[in-house]
């Protein structure tokens, strides 16, 4: 027992149906197997009555009565001698025929029935051979001697006639209460049956109703409360298997995630709580940050000033009156003051990307461009380099930063420029879906692919600063400025001679902007 249940245990819900719906068509199939058996014997038994026995009787009686009035007209005419009384005879002749001829048919087969025919018939030929043919065909004084003579044994001889006709209609009447019986048995008998038809498929419908509800539906619905309780929050609440195999196999599988999630869940918790902690500790360094960028701004820069301004006195004043080696001592000092005071500045705009100037807003950056290169103006004319752009579009970020972005690339390009050959410096944009991509292109010394990276990195330059005047910070603040707005930024390696710069702005997208067009009224391709 424990085996079998056992293995009852390991049926899927496939399994379940297959078996159920198997079982529930076996049963129809028997059910409607004896239907068709009752209905078939119902219609044998009623085709027998109606076709056989019934006619049988009704023809038995006609034969009856054609008998009878051969009778009546042949004593009629042996007691007579008119020829008028024959008519009853010669009808009945006519009709004995016909009688006979449906008769036959009917009772072949049966036995008894047969037998009882031929036993009619060769009365009525007695009767009719030795008393109604000798009467009916002799003239009138010689038929009423016939008759007169013949009375008694025609009697005799037509009385075996009536009892062969008695016999035959009794068993013929016997046959067809028995066919109505048997028909009336059959008609209780198909009406059982399709009563226990009914009940069995009302039992069955039953069952299989019972059988998908604790199989099936019951198993989900407990599965789908206890996943219900899980998506409220509730991540301790325990999945229960239940039902056959493959429905306790999903049951697992959903209590085997709600364990993981409640492990995620738990390891995220943990990892919040260290994430507030580096928040704050980071608020903290932040403060520490705000603290030292104050510092460096005043506390820093007035002793620096005072160094440079001092240094600059001694050089201007004692300038000439001291040897080489002090002049160039004061020049080393000077020098290095400036280029503290430039590093310093650098890296307080560096630190303040995304932290102070974060007001996002349209920008056109068409007047941003325009801004730019009149700041670099001077620059731009004393190298002689040439200045082409295409239309720049309107985008949404912080102007002070998207500015320092524009300096910073198209100093870049005046500055890394090759001796004896004027720069020529380019600005594209050019719309790809939802973003703009932008480029900074020029003639100038270029950059190495292995360095593509590189320059990027804070304090990296790939130049002495006897080369080329800088600190390695202008990259570096493009790379944070273009990252903050969500871009990125790299070196074109296919582009020769010079260099390529070249970055993604986010395109806007305004709520209400239509099927046709976008924000800067270019049409969506």
């Amino acid at each position: 027992m424990v085996e079998e249940t056992g293995r009852l245990a390991r049926w899927t819900t496939r399994r379940w149906l297959r078996v159920g719906v198997s079982a529930a068509l076996a049963v129809l199939a028997v059910l409607g197997a004896l239907g068709i058996w009752s209905l078939d014997r119902n219609t044998t038994i009623t085709r027998q009555l109606v076709d056989t026995r019934s006619p049988a009787l009704v023809n038995s009686v006609r034969l009856e009565a054609a008998l009878v009035n051969q009778e009546t007209g042949v004593r009629g005419y042996g007691l007579t001698g008119q020829k008028d009384f024959l008519t009853p005879y010669t009808e009945g002749l006519a009709n004995e025929r016909t009688a006979l001829e449906r008769l036959r048919p009917l009772v072949r087969g049966d036995e008894q029935a047969s037998a009882d025919l031929a036993g009619v018939v060769t009365a009525a030929e007695a009767w009719q051979r030795d008393i109604a043919r000798p009467i009916a065909g002799a003239p009138a004084d010689e038929a009423v001697r016939l008759a007169t003579d013949r009375a008694d044994s025609g009697r005799t001889a037509f009385d075996a006639v009536r009892k062969a006709m008695t016999r035959q209609q009794n068993h013929l009447r016997d046959a067809r209460l028995e066919a109505g019986d048997r028909l009336n048995r059959s008609i209780v008998l198909r009406n059982w049956v399709f009563a226990a038809a009914a009940v069995l498929i009302v039992v069955l419908a039953a069952l299989v109703f019972e059988g998908l509800r604790r199989g099936i539906t019951d198993p989900l619905t407990r599965l789908s409360d206890d996943a219900r309780m899980v998506a409220r929050g509730d991540f301790e609440h325990p999945i229960t298997p239940t039902g056959p195999a493959d429905l306790r196999r999903l049951a697992g599988d959903v209590e085997a995630m709600r364990r993981r999630l409640a492990d995620e869940l738990g390891f995220a918790e943990r990892a919040r709580q260290m994430l507030d902690e580096q928040s704050a500790e980071l608020k903290r360094s932040n403060a520490e940050l705000e603290q030292f960028a104050y510092v460096a701004s005043h506390d820093l820069q007035e002793p620096l000033r005072k160094v440079s301004s001092f240094t600059q006195l001694l050089q201007r004043r004692y300038g000439g009156q001291l040897d080489d080696r002090a002049d160039q001592y004061i020049g080393f000092a000077v020098d290095g003051a400036n280029r503290m005071q430039t590093l310093i500045n650098d890296l307080l705009a560096f630190s303040r990307v995304g932290r102070i100037h974060n007001e996002h807003s349209t920008v056109d950056l068409d007047a941003v461009a325009d801004r730019t290169l009149d700041s670099l103006s001077v620059a731009i004319e004393e190298s002689g380099a040439e200045v082409t752009r295409d239309p720049l579009p309107t985008v949404v970020g912080d102007s002070t930063q998207l500015g320092m972005l524009w300096q910073n690339l198209v100093s870049n390009a005046v500055k890394f420029r090759r001796p004896d050959v004027p720069p020529r410096i380019h600005l594209e944009a050019v719309r790809e879906g939802d973003l703009w991509h932008f480029a900074v292109a020029d003639n100038g010394i270029g950059i190495d692919p292995e360095f593509a990276e590189r320059v990027f990195v804070i304090f990296q330059r790939l130049h002495t600063k006897d080369a080329y005047p800088g600190n390695g910070i202008g990259l570096a603040m493009c790379k944070k400025i273009v990252e903050f707005h969500g871009g990125t930024i790299g070196v074109d390696p296919a582009h020769t001679p010079g260099t390529r710069i070249t970055f993604t702005l986010p395109a806007p997208v305004p709520a209400d902007a239509d099927a046709d067009g976008d924000s800067t009224g270019e049409p969506r391709t």
